[in-house]
């Protein structure tokens, strides 16, 4: 790449609970609906959590319908969550035109997808297998069907693209990194166009078991579309959700060579770890400070040439609390003139895909100067009211760069500065 190119965004594609497609998807988001319902994936009669963000099937207008993209023998070769990143992908690459020919090609295309935790359903089945009908029977497929670098692998091998490849799986922060993984290939000349983002689909029995022993899950379950509400301070917890998102980046060389439509541009990146603890980030979000102050410098921006923050919040009172004091630090004086908002509050939380869909939404409100709400905001909670807090209705506003956080479990934290191109 020259040394002044930028990495910019030429394709996205998503699949959520709202709708699968990217402009369903944002569609809904910013016409306050909510893609968080009740569980209907499996008996929850034994659960405190009985709610889930589940995306809407063939069946449902703009559903997932996995027949497009796959034969009835390629779905049962593998997981859910490979299924929605490859219809992630492939919305993607034909919204960027991308369908390499060449050997060359193909060579310099890297494929990052990443996952919170993979196949995890598959390998909850798989044991059931072996506990109730021996090791036999279970599939040959059975490994590559749960492996986390399978949604990589296979779309790798689906469009020949044999760059670079990775499979981040670093929880919730998991698809920003993947996204900012791809630009340092890029950056470092390793390939001139990237295919990343991540997907997830655990919304299984052992998840949403294990999560509310942690007692990180809403039980707001008489409610659903109101359980997830990051920034209020009714917040009791997260939702569950899954789906995937895609983004198609490359150097603007490369983009203008080809006459692709630029989206938007990746300005900044940044990452850190909290080294304080498995589940909770540290208090006063020191290392998330440092994860957006590097994003920040990269862009080359100060705190107040920020527009718009699309927050990683979950709607868990003790993370909620953390990254508003880190952006407080962050954005200082210049926090009142600064517009805030997560939209988990319409998908629930997306685990490892959700970074990709969140800066799949930052670009969509750079390009069409609409910021999309938090929902369920009655009472915000201190330190929110500091910002221009987009409650409950979208705002019509032209802005030029945004912020958009990831943080996970395991103390990764991953920051994402999108502009106007």
């Amino acid at each position: 790449m020259a040394q002044q190119d930028r990495i910019v965004v030429t394709g996205m594609g998503a699949v959520t609970p709202l709708a699968s497609g990217v402009q369903a998807t944002w569609d809904r988001l910013i016409a306050e609906q909510s893609g968080v319902g009740p569980n209907t994936r499996f008996d929850t009669t034994d659960f405190a959590c009985k709610i889930a963000g589940l995306v809407p099937g063939a069946e449902a207008p703009d559903g997932f319908d996995p027949d497009r993209v796959l034969s009835a023998k390629e779905q049962r070769k593998s997981d859910l969550f490979i299924h929605y990143a490859i219809a992630a992908v492939d919305e993607a690459l034909t919204q960027a035109g991308w369908h390499p020919e060449t050997a060359e090609e193909k060579a310099r295309t890297a494929t990052i997808m990443a996952t919170g935790v993979g196949g995890f359903p598959a390998i909850t089945n798989a044991v059931h297998t072996v506990d109730a009908r021996g090791p036999r029977r279970l599939s040959p497929f059975t490994v590559p069907g749960f492996l986390p670098n399978l949604a990589t692998g296979q779309i790798s091998i689906r469009y020949g693209f044999t760059g670079p490849s990775g499979a981040p799986t670093t929880a919730c922060a998991a698809s920003a990194q993947s996204i900012g993984d791809a630009v340092r290939m890029i950056r470092a000349g390793e390939a001139d166009i990237a295919v990343c983002g991540g997907a997830e689909a655990c919304v299984d029995p052992v998840a949403i078991g294990g999560f509310s022993a942690a007692k990180a899950l809403s039980t707001r379950n008489d409610d659903p579309p109101a359980a997830s509400r990051p920034f209020d301070q009714g917040n009791d917890g997260f939702v569950l959700s899954e789906g995937a998102a895609a983004l198609v980046i490359e150097a603007e060389s490369h983009a203008a060579a080809r006459g692709a439509q630029v989206l938007a541009v990746i300005a900044g990146y940044g990452t850190s770890t909290d080294a304080y603890h498995v589940t909770a980030g540290h208090p006063d979000g020191a290392q998330a400070q440092v994860s957006m102050r590097r994003a920040l410098a990269m862009a080359g921006l100060a705190p107040g040439e920020v527009g718009y923050v699309n927050a990683h919040s979950t709607s868990t009172p003790v993370g909620d609390a953390a990254e508003l004091a880190a952006l407080g630090a962050v954005f200082g004086g210049a926090a009142g003139q600064v517009a805030l908002s997560a939209t988990k509050s319409a998908t629930g939380h997306m685990l490892g895909a959700a970074g990709a869909v969140e800066a799949i939404f930052s670009i969509l409100a750079l390009r069409d100067g609409v910021l999309p709400p938090s929902l369920n905001i009655e009472t915000p909670m201190e330190g929110a009211a500091r910002f221009d807090l987009i409650a409950n209705t979208a705002v019509r506003r032209q802005v030029d760069h945004v912020l958009s956080n990831a943080f996970g479990f395991g103390g990764v934290n991953a920051s994402l500065i999108l502009s106007r191109a």
